[in-house]
């Protein structure tokens, strides 16, 4: 971490850094990147910026597209995948003009300002957040859509549909969803998980531990220890690029795809949620529903509210709502209960100390961009906290039973999350005010934001699917 320029410039000439790199996320969630020589690194760029083109990142701004971006000193982090040396570093947007001004859509602007409403609120001065992360890592992908062909193909060595092949076979396959913690030989992706978590740890990141999940084909999670929000959403697009790159230098292909195979285990993003002031937990009641707070009780209830409206933030891709299915530990009903992975917010029930206190929202998935993410999930607890907003009272639980073996009768008294991501954009057209407050995400952003994704719901409904020929070939 670095506080001025001449710190910069020293660790580049002790450590041979030839270039810096400044990585910016565009709308969707993506990072994009920009490269100048470390001797063109000046107290100007840190001034003025550098300019580039806002419109190809997805923004659509009131005045027009040229902007720039300022780095941030303290997001700098060595580039382990590249050869000529190189230091990278997370650029902030602005809107150029006499005095360049922040542009309000940029996404770490929201979680900024996110997190400073949080503060003038009076309820708490950080929100800590654990994100958990799941994802898939194949041996072979392949996949296209053309007039005549529609087509994906995936392969895991480790797959159970390999017990068959006659050629460099050695056994120890992972049975479908039987993945959950397996050991050597069938683990086979303990070292290139270790080696992703040695390259997160030597970044700052805290890695809590790692292990394979339950999808046989190679599904792996990583779980990181928690921190302040903005500095999450940071480590959560370092950790996507650290996952993604390793796997690739491996050989391999790494995907935070919510559902890429049928029949197989979903990978989500949950995130743990802790609210503290002036470092004294504010979760925590020993008195209260599994030690919880009665303001954790509120923000749970705004959660629960605004959740068919937060999907569309925190669960943005058609792929999504594949995941979002029962059967498979992901949460389908709009409810809270201790220890229960069916419900949408989940409790554990081994965090009893008021520094551990804190619960889980389990809808989300790395399909989101975080900064948008985390502050909208901010936003909706702000908002139960304000308008006192008990879940008790509202049916949402608690709910300490398992959801899938409720009676039908039972099950259709519980609200149930969006099935499509239609569903999601529609609930938050229609409730939205929650996040406008303090300014903090403006209506311009979010019709960008609907926009965007009805555009690709339309490309995505009009390709015939494989599974409609076996369905319709015949008739």
């Amino acid at each position: 971490m670095f506080y001025n320029i001449e710190e910069v410039h020293d660790y580049c000439a002790k450590n041979g850094i030839k270039m810096i790199d400044f990585k910016m996320i565009d709308l969707n969630g993506r990072w994009r990147h920009l490269t100048i020589p470390v001797e063109r690194f000046t107290k100007e760029t840190l001034s003025n910026g550098i300019g580039f083109d806002g419109s190809n990142y997805g923004f659509a701004p009131v005045e027009k597209s040229d902007m720039v971006f300022i780095p941030d000193l303290q997001t700098a982090f060595s580039d382990p995948f590249v050869e000529v040396p190189t230091l990278s570093m997370i650029g902030d947007v602005f809107v150029t003009g006499e005095t360049p001004k922040r542009f309000e859509q940029d996404p770490r602007a929201i979680a900024n300002k996110a997190e400073e409403f949080m503060k003038a609120e009076g309820v708490a001065d950080e929100m800590r957040i654990g994100p958990e992360f799941e994802f898939y890592v194949f041996d072979h992908i392949s996949y296209e859509v053309k007039a005549n062909s529609i087509s994906m193909s995936i392969d895991a060595e480790q797959a159970e549909w390999n017990n068959g092949r006659r050629e460099n076979n050695l056994g120890f396959k992972v049975p479908p969803k039987g993945g959950y913690h397996i050991i050597p030989p069938m683990d086979i992706l303990y070292d290139l998980r270790s080696k992703m978590c040695m390259l997160l740890e030597e970044r700052g990141v805290k890695v809590k531990y790692h292990h394979h999940e339950v999808g046989g084909p190679g599904q792996l999670e990583i779980e990181v220890e928690s921190g302040p929000m903005t500095r999450l959403a940071d480590n959560t697009m370092l950790i996507k690029y650290i996952v993604k790159n390793t796997a690739f230098s491996y050989g391999k292909s790494a995907t935070f795809m919510p559902k890429p195979i049928l029949g197989e285990a979903g990978s989500g993003m949950h995130v743990h949620i802790q609210l503290f002031k002036d470092g004294v937990p504010v979760f925590y009641d020993a008195k209260g529903y599994s030690g919880l707070s009665s303001t954790a009780l509120f923000f749970i209830g705004g959660l629960l509210r605004h959740a068919p409206a937060l999907c569309a933030l925190t669960n943005p891709s058609t792929n999504s709502y594949k995941r979002l299915v029962p059967g498979y530990e992901a949460p389908v009903s709009i409810c809270y209960a201790t220890s229960n992975r069916s419900a949408v917010i989940r409790i554990p029930d081994y965090a009893k100390t008021p520094d551990q206190k804190r619960f889980e929202i389990r809808n989300p998935d790395a399909t989101c961009n975080p900064y948008y993410a985390y502050s909208a999930i901010l936003m909706a607890g702000l908002d139960g906290i304000r308008n006192k907003i008990d879940p008790v009272k509202e049916g949402f639980g608690p709910y300490d039973v398992n959801l899938y073996s409720l009676p039908k009768q039972e099950q259709s008294k519980i609200k149930p999350l969006p099935k499509t991501l239609d569903e999601a954009l529609l609930a938050l057209e229609s409730d939205y005010e929650f996040l406008l407050e303090g300014n903090v995400f403006s209506k311009r952003l979010l019709e960008i934001w609907v926009e965007r994704k009805r555009k690709e719901l339309a490309g995505y409904s009009a390709i015939p699917h494989p599974a409609e020929f076996s369905l319709y070939y015949d008739l």
